[in-house]
C-alpha cells in the first residue's frame, strides 16, 4: 500500500501537501480516466486503506489536473512534432452546459491523438478560425485536414491560406467522430456540465490524460502492448517529480 508521509525531498508542486504525490496521482487518474465521481473515487480509495473525501479528490483533480495534462502535452507535442503533422482529422459535437448548447470542437491526428479541444458558445466561421489557429500555433500546419462539409470550416481554411489543405468526403471523419465516444461516456457519468468555464479545463485535461493512455491494444500484439502500458504508466508516476 502507498505510504503517508512524503519524502524527504518533495517535487516543488507537492510541496505543501501532506498527502505522499502517488496518492495523488492515483485520484487524480482514477477521477479522469475512468467514468467515476469523486464519491466513486473516495470509495476505491478507501477499499486500499486511503482515506480521504470526495471534496478532497475534487480539490486535487482541479489542482493537479491541468498541470499534469500540460506536462503531457509538452512531451507529446515534442515527440509527435513531425509525425502528427501529416493528417489532421476536425469535428466538433454539441454539448449541453447548464441546459444550453455548446460546442466542442476536436482534433486528432491518423493515430488517433487528440491534438486540441476547444469549446464555444456558437457553431460559425469565427468558431471554426478560432479553433483552427488555436491548433496551429501549437502544432503547426498539417499537409492534410480532413473535415465535414460544414461550410465553416471551408471560411475558415480560407482565411488563413490553407484551403487546398482541405479534404471532404463521406466517412473520411469518421476516426474523430470515434473519438468524441468516450467523452460522451464521461459526460454521462459527470451528469452534464453546468459551466462553460469548467467544460474547457475538463476537456483539455482529459484529452490530454485519454491521449497519453491510449494504446490502441487492438492493433498490437499482447507482448507490445503490455510493454507500451509499463512505459506509459512509469511516465506519468514521473508527472510533477522535481
Amino acid at each position: 500500500m502507498v505510504g503517508w508521509i512524503l519524502p524527504t525531498t518533495r517535487p516543488a508542486s507537492f510541496k505543501y501537501f501532506e498527502t505522499s504525490p502517488e496518492i495523488t496521482r492515483l485520484a487524480v487518474i482514477l477521477y479522469i480516466r475512468f467514468p467515476l465521481s469523486p464519491h466513486n473515487v473516495e470509495d476505491l480509495l478507501h477499499e486500499r486503506g486511503i482515506v480521504v473525501s470526495h471534496e478532497t479528490v475534487r480539490y486535487w483533480w482541479n489542482r493537479f489536473g491541468p498541470m499534469f495534462a500540460s506536462e503531457i502535452r509538452r512531451k507529446r507535442v515534442q515527440q509527435l512534432h513531425a509525425f502528427s503533422k501529416w493528417k489532421w482529422h476536425v469535428d466538433e459535437v454539441f454539448v449541453k452546459v447548464n441546459g444550453k448548447r455548446h460546442y466542442l470542437w476536436q482534433a486528432v491526428d491518423q493515430e488517433c491523438e487528440v491534438l486540441e479541444a476547444v469549446v464555444t458558445k456558437r457553431r460559425n466561421k469565427q468558431a471554426a478560425l478560432k479553433f483552427l489557429k488555436k491548433l496551429m500555433k501549437r502544432h503547426g500546419c498539417a499537409e492534410k485536414i480532413v473535415t465535414d462539409r460544414f461550410a465553416s470550416y471551408k471560411a475558415a481554411l480560407r482565411e488563413i491560406g490553407a484551403l487546398e489543405k482541405q479534404r471532404t468526403g463521406r466517412w473520411l471523419n469518421n476516426r474523430v467522430e470515434n473519438s468524441h465516444l468516450p467523452f460522451r461516456r464521461r459526460e454521462r457519468a459527470m451528469q452534464r456540465f453546468r459551466r462553460m468555464r469548467s467544460l474547457q479545463k475538463f476537456v483539455s485535461v482529459y484529452s490530454s490524460v485519454y491521449s497519453h493512455f491510449n494504446q490502441e491494444r487492438s492493433l498490437t500484439s499482447r507482448d507490445t502492448f503490455k510493454l507500451t502500458r509499463t512505459a506509459v504508466l512509469a511516465e506519468w508516476r514521473e508527472l510533477g517529480a522535481p
